[in-house]
């Protein structure tokens, strides 16, 4: 049997010890502090805390190997599961549920209705349940009558698996259409989630998955931003003078693009009104801080990273005004590819050709910055193929195949930006300014760059001028003061990107 036709394993909530159905934002808002899972903020929006894990932990996340996946999964990328061990989980998950009150959230997956899934979340946590119906597409109250799920995500965050000294799993068993997340209070793991299993079947359907964020000028113009976490997705998707599609997982199809999900996942660290006015102003009632200090008058203090780095605010699209809905979009005219280059060695904003931007897609050059991740304290060289590695169930040829020809029979033009470091690496330059950047996207999406020349070491399109930024910025090698050494560490990071693009020759 196909992935797609099997029924998703059956949960025993009957025997659980209360079980809260599709309640409201403000009934689990109520119920979320009167359990003691949170505090409100003098925003409105309910702070939490994600204890020992404060960012994703892809090491425990798993895939089972059976019949239907054998054959599409890339192994390489993707630890496996037994299906034998999987069924031991699902016995532990059941038997734990007895105990418990239980929210269960019924949600879409995907904006378009020709390619959603139906997925339903059980989870333990009042503020898991506030998360993802935040997060993900809500059904109207006359779908939610005779919801029936295709997808089933159980989220125990209080049980552990316990084994090899780990506490923590994500198993994802794409034939019995069932994600079981346990020993881990990270939010993120549920949307994630969603977006690998979307990753799964929509390439099989040849719609491309991505990485991404989208919003659409006023013109009608659609644009997208790739990128790993921490590279400027939401950032940069969040532009007073654009709407809104979504800020991180899209579908291409024929017609154009769709948000996967219905909201946002903002990073929160050093966040200002002035830098991000409309992440600033959607973080109100109904939205959930992770790991935000607040001072004793219950403001947050975005630049106290004492717990991570990695803070982070979800809220409904419907918080960012002007925001598209529903949230789909045309055809795609500016691909940004988002990288966070640690060695400061790229130019801020490059124009690729379809060959370079293959090889950059292909390659997914970034840096890890702190607290995405687990064990991640400081910025590290990553390549994270399509701009997502972790999330990929399918080989990247996939994904690539499905770019190729989608900016061959649309035309969009692909664009390289660095929203890393620059005068320097990490420790010693600083990290491009936002405004910079902002500037530099706004000059693409009006076709205001014109004028272009190559630079010598990775052969990149870098335009000469750029209306409200420094001429000396938009060339690296001019913003460091030691040339010989930026030649040395820009030639270091080409032999790293040729070597890295080898095991995807042919």
């Amino acid at each position: 049997m196909s992935a797609t036709s099997v029924a998703p394993a059956t949960f025993a909530l009957e025997t659980a010890k209360k079980v809260y159905w599709n309640l409201t934002v403000p009934e689990l808002v109520e119920l979320a502090l009167a359990r003691g899972e949170g505090i409100l903020a003098d925003n409105g929006a309910l702070v939490t805390k994600t204890g020992k894990y404060t960012g994703r932990t892809p090491k425990d996340k798993h895939t089972v190997r059976d019949g239907s996946t054998e054959d599409t999964v890339w192994w390489d990328n993707n630890a496996d599961m037994s299906p034998e061990t999987f069924a031991m989980l699902l016995v532990k998950a059941n038997g734990a549920m007895a105990s418990k009150e239980l929210f269960v959230i019924d949600t879409y997956g995907g904006a378009d209705p020709a390619h959603r899934i139906k997925v339903r979340f059980i989870v333990e946590n009042a503020y898991h349940a506030l998360f993802i119906k935040q997060l993900l597409i809500r059904p109207t109250r006359e779908e939610l009558k005779d919801f029936q799920p295709e997808w089933t995500v159980v989220d125990l965050c209080r049980e552990t698996w316990e084994r090899d000294g780990r506490d923590a799993v994500i198993a994802l068993n794409m034939s019995a259409k069932t994600v079981l997340i346990m020993g881990t209070f990270y939010a993120g793991e549920m949307k994630k989630s969603v977006f690998t299993i979307m990753n799964y079947l929509l390439p099989l359907k040849g719609v491309m998955s991505m990485h991404c964020s989208a919003n659409i000028g006023a013109n009608g113009d659609t644009a997208l931003f790739f990128g790993l976490s921490g590279t400027g997705k939401t950032t940069l998707s969040a532009d007073p003078d654009r709407r809104l599609i979504g800020d991180d997982e899209h579908g291409w199809t024929d017609t154009g693009v769709f948000n996967v999900e219905g909201g946002c996942y903002a990073k929160c660290i050093k966040l200002s009104r002035e830098g991000e006015p409309q992440i600033w102003d959607a973080i109100k009632f109904g939205s959930v801080l992770e790991n935000v200090v607040m001072d004793d008058s219950r403001r947050p203090d975005y630049d106290d990273a004492s717990l991570t780095e990695n803070t982070r605010c979800a809220y409904p699209l419907d918080h960012i005004e002007g925001a598209v809905s529903p949230s789909v979009g045309g055809h795609p005219k500016n691909i940004f590819f988002l990288t966070c280059d640690a060695y400061g060695v790229l130019p801020p904003i490059s124009r690729l050709s379809k060959e370079q931007a293959m090889f950059h897609f292909l390659n997914g050059y970034t840096a890890k910055v702190a607290g995405t991740e687990a064990g991640v304290t400081e910025p590290q060289l990553a390549f994270s193929t399509c701009f997502g590695a972790p999330f990929l169930p399918l080989h990247p040829s996939v994904y690539a195949k499905l770019l190729g020809e989608k900016l061959e029979k649309h035309g969009s033009q692909v664009w390289l930006v660095n929203t890393g470091w620059t005068g320097g690496p990490y420790g010693v330059g600083s990290r491009m300014k936002l405004a910079h950047t902002r500037a530099m996207i706004h000059a693409a999406l009006e076709g205001k760059l014109a004028q272009f020349a190559t630079e010598a070491v990775f052969g990149l399109q870098i335009p000469v001028s750029c209306p409200n930024v420094p001429d000396e910025v938009l060339d690296p090698r001019n913003t460091w003061a030691d040339k010989a050494a930026y030649d040395a560490k820009a030639n270091e990071l080409k032999a790293k990107f040729e070597a890295n693009f080898e095991k995807f020759k042919g």
